[in-house]
């Protein structure tokens, strides 16, 4: 009776999160850091959805000016200092330059717009926007020569994919546990608590027990509520789609463009894996199922002919090496065009039966660490002995670098281990971890099989028994965009070893 006790204990947690997105992954680190015995699970690979189908950008949102979201506005640009500082090696500035059209939008207009995007935020460490001539500056070279004027601003660019995964490793290494391939099948409250029943991807049942239930089941959090949950919520999310494309590289430099088109949406054309760029997005009403999404050849010439209106260079949908599409999954605030719906997020707090229930509605990737506070704030009157916020200051796994600076631990990188394969991209990804690839290694033979790129067993090794990767597509499009870069050999022998790992 006493084991079965302790056993019983050992599943019972202070809070379940259902959903491995960065909302889910932020809440699970910020809870377990509280002192919440933390439950994370995810149905299929963590980020594997709109978290890793972004635009890979840490911004304020410069267009959401002209719809008055100030607050929000206010709250992204304030988190884009904060989280260069959490993870320098995975967050970094972006110069971005905007071309002047005078028959979009006045230059007054622009110029006032970028003194407030200087300023709400109380910038510290990006540089302030100011205008250029494209006749003479290099920023102006690639543009059409109709262009000749256009304003520069900066933004921050960010691994969409690994900051979920490092917000999933930070909650694990405080003690919370993380479940990938995990469906959360089926809750119910019982005496005060929540009853969930867990199937992993083997078929594997099991039931746990938690006081609170968070769903950040993104694009799913209506059906969440529906199937899994049976509860009902007067609010709901606006499905809509961005698709993203990726060609060979179309301007020299580190910048990044973005672009006005005449139906008043915005396209960025931004620097992607050194050899290309990634061009997007799209705002398409979505239905149907969110893990099917596709880009449809309608968006890729939409993609195409804007940059090819604002760039010297033609784009056309041939040129395409890659694209990705994924689900935004918006709070619904009754706005007609999908461009207009707020990027602001919600909460739904249920407390029928006296187990809550936190439904997270809409949110974006720049704000996920505020969101994830002030869920927490949300149910903290719910979860007497939960501790203070503490994300502020904290760094994520790799981030603990002196002041913040990756160029100066690339450096110190590079001289202890001059013989590293690729030192800048296994930097860029795992920052002060990279110490536990390297490990004891005297040189590159000691890291194993290297499969191209300075990608080595050793690296792979990690990606499996740290970060949960277990299937190649993990590997290649989630944690690294080496599919881009290895060839149809490499990618084979990486899906054998996962093949012989099992």
């Amino acid at each position: 009776m006493l084991r079965a006790f302790l056993a019983e204990q050992r599943l019972v947690f202070d809070l379940l999160v259902i959903g491995g997105g960065i909302n889910g992954a932020g809440i699970a680190r910020d809870a377990q850091g509280r002192g919440l015995k933390t439950l994370l699970v995810e149905a299929r690979d963590l980020a594997s959805a709109t978290s890793s189908a972004s635009s890979k950008l840490i911004h304020g949102g410069l267009r959401y000016l002209e719809q008055y979201e100030f607050r929000l506005v206010r709250e992204a640009l304030i988190e884009r200092e904060v989280l260069l500082r959490m993870a320098p090696h995975i967050v970094r500035p972006l110069a971005f330059v905007l071309p002047h059209r005078p028959h979009l939008r006045p230059a007054w207009m622009i110029r006032l717009g970028l003194f407030l995007y200087d300023r709400l935020g109380g910038r510290e460490c990006l540089a302030g926007s100011y205008g250029i001539d494209c006749r003479s500056h290099a920023f102006g070279r690639p543009l059409a020569s109709a262009i000749t004027r256009a304003f520069v601003y900066s933004d921050c660019w960010v691994d969409d994919a690994r900051l979920v995964v490092l917000n999933a490793r930070d909650a694990a290494d405080r003690g919370a546990e993380v479940r990938t391939r995990t469906r959360c099948v089926e809750t119910r409250r019982e005496g005060g608590i929540w009853r969930a029943r867990l199937v992993a991807d083997d078929g594997a049942g099991s039931e746990v027990a938690a006081r609170a239930l968070v769903n950040a089941a993104g694009p799913w959090v209506n059906e969440v509520l529906g199937q899994v949950v049976h509860a009902n919520s007067p609010k709901h999310v606006r499905l809509i789609k961005g698709s993203h494309i990726v060609v060979p590289r179309l301007h020299d430099g580190p910048q990044a463009y973005i672009l006005q088109n005449e139906d008043r949406r915005i396209v960025f054309v931004l620097p992607y894996e050194d050899r290309f760029s990634l061009i997007g997005t799209t705002d398409e009403p979505f239905t149907g199922d969110p893990a099917s999404v596709a880009i449809t050849s309608a968006e890729t010439s939409y993609l195409c002919e804007v940059v090819t209106r604002h760039f010297r260079a033609r784009v056309a949908p041939e040129d395409v090496v890659w694209s990705y599409a994924g689900v935004r999954p918006l709070h619904d605030d009754a706005h007609v065009e999908a461009a207009q719906v707020t990027r602001d997020y919600a909460f739904d707090l249920d407390l029928a039966g006296g187990a809550p229930l936190l439904s997270i509605f809409g949110g974006k990737l720049t704000t996920f660490r505020k969101l994830a506070e002030h869920a927490l704030d949300r149910l903290a009157p719910h979860l007497p002995g939960m501790g203070l916020a503490w994300t502020k200051g904290a760094t994520l796994p790799g981030g603990a670098m002196a002041n913040a600076d990756f160029d100066a631990f690339l450096a110190d990188l590079v001289a202890r281990h001059p013989w590293l394969s690729a030192p800048r991209r296994i930097a860029r990804a795992y920052g002060t971890e990279t110490a536990r690839i390297v490990g004891d290694a005297k040189g590159r033979e000691d890291l194993g099989r290297d499969f191209g790129q300075g990608f080595t067993e050793r690296e792979l090794a990690y990606l499996a028994e740290r970060e949960w990767a277990r299937m190649p597509d993990d590997v290649l499009w989630r944690r690294s965009k080496l599919g881009l870069h290895l060839d149809a050999g490499a990618k084979a022998a990486i899906a054998d070893w996962f093949t012989r790992r099992r």
